[in-house]
């Protein structure tokens, strides 16, 4: 399944999506298959979520059921379960082969209120030019060091946004990125981290970001969703 996280709902953490989520099922009276054992629990498995507070519209998860249902029923039934915001977008049967194996890269937008696009340019510009760039963020095995530029296959600043009045709005640029899957996994903030190591970038405000699409990543740099190999499909996230 793909679903998205969006407006305020992009605050849900993983923990709270996965416990709504299973409200859902139970709801939509959907034949989950459940484990074996002492505590058995529905058999869910969840792929690259993104982090909380960040909206996406490519999160995905594959479910083992106890009886086949309709693909299209199952979306409709789960969506209208759960609240606007997780939204579900596509359910596939699947043919074979893991979920998480399919995603390699994922495809960010940022969005960068009171920084000017050639402000944000030149950043990029020391940012890609870098063989490397050390940032370091708290893991769960504490505060780790690690180079944020070698998981980045592309990194773009899109042209000013036109505004209704036609003019364009300077002050907000927009980034946008494709980042390989690697351990330890590089996220959108620690980019933002990178640009501020190598040229000092700034945000006045709290960034935008949003996940645009993740799956294989081909030879062209496009991102390929990683249900299309249950059912047939073109790649997303293409220039």
């Amino acid at each position: 399944m793909r679903y998205a996280k969006r407006g305020p709902l992009r605050f849900t953490s993983h923990r709270d999506f996965a416990r709504a989520f299973e409200r859902a099922l139970r709801r939509a009276a959907v034949p989950v298959a459940f484990s074996q054992g002492f505590t058995p629990h529905p058999k869910i498995s969840y792929a690259s979520a993104a982090p909380t507070g960040v909206a996406s519209e490519a999160e995905y998860l594959e479910v083992g059921l106890q009886a086949a249902v309709d693909p299209e029923q199952l979306r409709v039934a789960l969506d209208a379960a759960l609240s606007p915001g997780l939204d579900v977008l596509d359910v596939v049967v699947a043919t074979g082969g893991s979920l998480a194996e399919r995603i390699e890269a994922s495809y960010w937008r940022i969005e960068l209120p009171g920084v000017e696009q050639a402000v944000a340019q030149r950043a990029v510009a020391a940012f890609v030019a870098a063989e490397e760039v050390q940032v370091e963020r708290m893991t769960k095995q504490g505060r780790r060091t690690f180079d944020a530029r070698n998981a980045v296959t592309r990194i773009d600043v899109l042209p000013p946004v036109q505004t209704p009045s036609g003019a364009a709005e300077p002050s907000c640029a927009i980034l946008e990125l494709v980042v390989r899957q690697v351990t330890p996994s590089v996220r959108p903030d620690d980019v933002l981290s990178g640009l501020r190591v190598v040229a000092a970038l700034e945000p006045p405000v709290s960034p935008r970001v949003i996940r645009l699409a993740q799956g294989v990543l081909t030879a062209q740099g496009a991102i390929v969703d990683p249900l299309d190999a249950d059912r047939g499909g073109a790649a997303i996230g293409e220039r």
